[in-house]
Order: C-alpha cells, then structure tokens, then sequence
C-alpha cells in the first residue's frame, strides 16, 4: 500500500531527539527558543511564538485581540474544522464565506460581503499551501477601518479589522518574493504530522504586526499567556536563586517543548534545499502524468507571482458527483493506493448544521469539495511510485465516468 502523507523520520531525527532526551531538557527549554529564532530568520517575521498547536496559536491571539460574544470572524467554509472551532471557543460567530473557483482559497469579493461593524477578524486559509490574495485583503481592512467597532485596547491600538492568516499549510511558500509569515499582521503554522515541516505536534504564531505595536514585547507578553500566565518559564527558574514566580494572569498551557522542537530543528535546517525540491518534483511529474487525462482538473500552485509550498496535491474530477467521486476513491484503494479529500465542508458538519448554517450558501466550495481526491505527497515517494498512483487515478475514473 502507497501511503498518503507518513512523516520523515530518518538517523538525524533520532539523534536530535536522543541528544534533547540526554540533555535532561524535555519541556520548552534551549531547542524551543533556538527553533523560533530560527523561524523567524526565515521567514522575516518580527518574532516568533512555538506552541504545541496551530489550533491554539489561533484561539490564543483571538483572545488577545479581545474578540467575543457578539464578534464576527470572516472564515472560508473551504477549511478544517479548528479556523471556526477556535472562533466558537471565543464565543464569537465564524461568518463563512464561498472560495475562489480556480485555488480553493477564499474569495476577496465574498469577504466585502460579508463585512459588517461587527467583524473583527478576518481569517484567510492557505488551502493546500498556496497563498491568499494578501495585498487585497489587507487593503480591505483599510478600506473599511470607518466601519470598524474597537471594543478592546488591542483593537483601538491596530484602528482596524485584523488579519489572522491560518497558514497551517502554507509555511515556505511565497506572494510576491515575500515568504508566508509576513504577509499580514500575524500568520499561524501548523508543525502537525502530516505537514511539510513536522514537531509530530506543534505550530508557531509569526507576529508581524504593525507600529505601534513591539511584536518583541507581545512575544514576552504571549510567553506568559501560554504558560498559565507564569511569569517566568522552566528555563528561567533555573537561574541561581530565581526559583521565585508569580501568576500575573490566567493563563493557557500550550507550549512546545524541547523534544519536539528537536525534530523541527532538523527539519528546518533541510527544509529548501531538499523537503520543499522533492515535494515539487513530485508535484510536476503528477502535473505532467495528469494532465494528460482531460477529465481532470490540474491544482493551481505557481503563478508569477505565488508559489505554493506543495503540501497538498488536490485533483479535481470534472463533471463527477460527490458519490461517483467516493466511488473514485474506493477503486483508487482497491489498488494499494491511499488518497484522502481535503476537506470536508465545515458549514456541512453535524455541529454547524446545527446552528444554522447550510451548505446550499456556498455552492463553489460545495463543487470543489464534492470533485476533489487529495494525491500522496511525501519525502520518500518514487517516481515509480507517483507513476503508480497516477495510473490507479486514471484507472479509477475511466471505470466511473
């Protein structure tokens, strides 16, 4: 059987991860300050807060944004689950709006929509890695800074709407020569399994904000939130004679820690010039493979001026329903190879459907997620291997359609 997505655990993984056991620090401590400085390096952000998810580096800076009950959050319904769990947890409503036709990613028309003096946030998606269409969203947030409802001292100091890019998929790609991480006010990674850069669980807040905010500061300030509102982390305690702290707020518990900043560590220092060249070298052969069959629609990942980070390889089957596309996927089983679809609707799913939300309200997302098989793509796939998935994707749809 052809996995889809297993992660890159090789000698160097194991050694790092073995030197950060014997070093006798396993919570956040060296390799966990050292990896966010090193994230920061590389993708320009102005600092760089590692967690132990992206899901709570979202629902940490909607908190310290101060968004809640009554807040709107603008979401694609094109997403995972956590971009809207991490609205409701606020207490705020996601305010999900339709995708572009041709990326996946979420419509700059439908967010002028949607836009009203209770929108607070607006949370663009990398889909599969490739950026968002960032100088126009951000320019709406100025366009529409009149309209905007401070009522919090973060969101009189910004004067507008802020953007929280969920770039779980995206880190390593590029809009217009900058890398994701600096192309709004503040990015997320995801560092979970399945990701091009893994921890095995983790992500990272890349803060980028504008003056007056000191994204320096903030990051002391969020080194406290997400450590119970501690003033002073394990590390720091371990200073001769500063075994005293205090809890200056109620704090969250999400921190990375040293043995999965290990991993990150390896997987960084690889990341350009051999992760991100494999996955495009496995992205271009299945474009040339694929494109061959004219019931088939390509993914968009480099234009002029985007370059996505080739996480996820999202066919679309033209013409096809949702049940002929299941039955798609069965027969590409059937023949040893795994897929997966990316994703299933939020607005569709049994909780949402239970606030009211309808997948009738957004018919380009509902097309694409009904026609779509996300391909393998991972470091040790062959050639022979990409060959042989696209042969059981072609078989596949020749047996349906």
């Amino acid at each position: 059987m052809i996995p889809f997505s297993p992660p890159r655990i090789d000698q160097k993984i194991i050694d790092e991860v073995t030197a950060a056991l014997r070093s006798g620090w396993i919570t956040t401590g060296p390799r966990t300050k050292e990896f966010e400085k090193q994230l920061s390096a590389y993708s320009g952000q102005k600092a760089t807060l590692c967690l132990n998810s992206a899901t709570a580096g979202m629902e940490v800076m909607l908190r310290w944004f101060g968004v809640k009950e009554g807040d709107e959050v603008i979401i694609p319904a094109y997403t995972y689950s956590a971009t809207a769990n991490v609205v409701i947890h606020c207490g705020a409503k996601p305010v999900f709006v339709d995708v572009n036709k041709h990326d996946f990613n979420i419509s700059v028309a439908e967010i002028e929509k949607h836009i009203t003096e209770r929108t607070k946030v607006i949370m663009p998606v990398d889909f599969a890695g490739y950026p968002c269409d960032y100088d126009a969203i951000n320019a709406l947030t100025k366009k529409y800074a009149s309209k905007f409802v401070a009522a919090s001292d973060n969101q009189q100091k910004l004067g507008r709407m802020l953007v929280l890019s969920d770039s779980a998929h995206s880190f390593g790609a590029f809009y217009k020569n900058k890398r994701a991480g600096v192309l709004t006010d503040i990015s997320v990674f995801s560092f979970h399994a399945v990701k091009n850069l893994t921890t095995a669980e983790g992500g990272a807040v890349a803060l980028n904000l504008p003056a007056p905010f000191d994204n320096e500061e903030l990051y002391k300030q969020l080194c406290v939130t997400t450590l119970h509102g501690q003033n002073k982390d394990a590390l720091a305690k371990t200073q001769k004679g500063n075994w005293r702290y205090d809890i200056v707020e109620a704090g969250y518990k999400c921190n990375m820690t040293d043995l999965t900043a290990a991993i990150g560590l390896v997987e960084l220092a690889r990341y350009d010039n051999d992760t991100l060249k494999k996955r495009k070298h496995i992205f271009d052969l299945y474009t040339k493979e694929l494109s061959k069959n004219v019931l088939v629609d390509i993914p968009v990942f480099r234009t002029a001026e985007k370059e996505s980070s080739y996480h996820l390889y999202p066919l679309r089957i033209k013409g096809v329903s949702e049940p002929q596309r299941d039955e798609i996927i069965r027969l590409i089983f059937d023949q040893d190879v795994s897929v997966n679809v990316h994703f299933l609707p939020v607005p569709g799913m049994s909780f949402y459907k239970g606030l009211g939300y309808e997948m009738k309200n957004y018919p380009v997302t509902q097309d694409n997620s009904s026609r779509e098989i996300s391909l393998p793509v991972f470091y040790d796939l062959t050639d022979e291997q990409v060959l042989t998935v696209c042969n059981a994707v072609n078989k596949a749809i020749k047996m349906v359609m």
